[in-house]
């Protein structure tokens, strides 16, 4: 099941390599053959608020998609290390719930109605607002920006019913992501 949840979250990040391949040239950030293990702790712990951070596991995915624990951890969440092939920052932090959760979206599957968190304080890379399984900006499927924020996953319908849901967010407020699909998410912003 672990091993499955990493394959999920390669997944996730071959989608963000795709988008960072359309995305305007910015600084370039380090190579990550070229970061330390502990460079990429520090990286992997800038998601979360520290006192989360300091007890997760962390992890980074090799360049064969498997993944290497950097750090082994006590409080049940995950961080992984910004990657260094998208233009922004975008380490993130997951509780057990919001692992299955991607786990279930990677895998075209039905997610548990379980409440899930994750924290990407650092910021997050560009995604379609309304498709969420799309791998680059089109006409119609919305591409947003987003800063730091968290989010909420596999929660009652009943909980996103109060939140925007718009194809156009004001991504300064809480707003519902991927509306109307099985894998809708509240986006809070942290500032």
């Amino acid at each position: 099941m672990r091993r499955a949840i990493f394959t999920s979250l390669l997944m996730l990040a071959a989608a963000t390599l795709s988008v960072a391949s359309l995305a305007v040239t910015q600084d370039k950030k380090p190579e990550a053959a070229a970061l330390t293990d502990a460079q990429m702790i520090k990286s992997a712990m800038a998601a979360a608020p520290t006192a989360i951070a300091k007890h997760a596991t962390v992890v980074a995915m090799q360049a064969d998609g498997t993944m290497r624990t950097l750090r082994k951890g006590s409080n049940g969440f995950t961080c992984m290390p910004d990657n260094p092939a998208t233009p922004g920052p975008d380490p993130m932090c997951m509780d057990a719930n919001a692992m299955e959760w991607v786990h279930a979206w990677v895998a075209h599957t039905p997610p548990a109605a379980k409440v899930g968190l994750m924290y990407m304080l650092s910021g997050g890379t560009d995604a379609s607002n309304t498709d969420p399984y799309a791998q680059m900006p089109t006409a119609d499927n919305h591409w947003i920006k987003t800063g730091p924020h968290v989010m909420i996953v596999g929660a009652d319908l009943g909980f996103y019913a109060q939140y925007p849901k718009g194809t156009e967010p004001d991504t300064g407020v809480p707003y519902v992501m991927w509306t109307g699909t099985p894998y809708q998410h509240l986006m809070a912003p942290v500032k």
